[in-house]
């Protein structure tokens, strides 16, 4: 099965843990490179994040796992790379 190397993931999350305290929880998952995670809108006790995880060969049910742990909720998959290279999205007519 091909390995998964990039997941961008669009969360909801309670304000605690913050975003710090769960970029390193995910960071040490296993398979897992690196991570950004950009707060995207704020509320009285939620916050909506994009969480981008690359790697050689990311552990995805353990991510999920671990971010429904901290409370968080997966609204959707905003785009997965699998395979030997990260491709770079193609620019389309329908783009311009």
């Amino acid at each position: 099965m091909a390995k998964v190397r990039k997941i961008v993931l669009d969360v909801v999350k309670p304000q605690v843990p913050g975003i710090v305290e769960l970029g390193r929880t995910l960071a040490d998952k296993k398979g897992v490179d690196g991570i950004n995670i950009s707060l995207i809108e704020i509320d009285r006790k939620v916050e909506n994040v994009r969480i981008t995880i690359q790697g050689k060969d990311i552990e995805v049910d353990e991510v999920f796992k671990t971010i429904e742990s901290l409370g968080g909720a997966i609204h959707s998959i905003d785009e997965v790379a699998a395979g030997g290279d990260i491709i770079d999205h193609a620019e389309t007519l329908e783009g311009k």
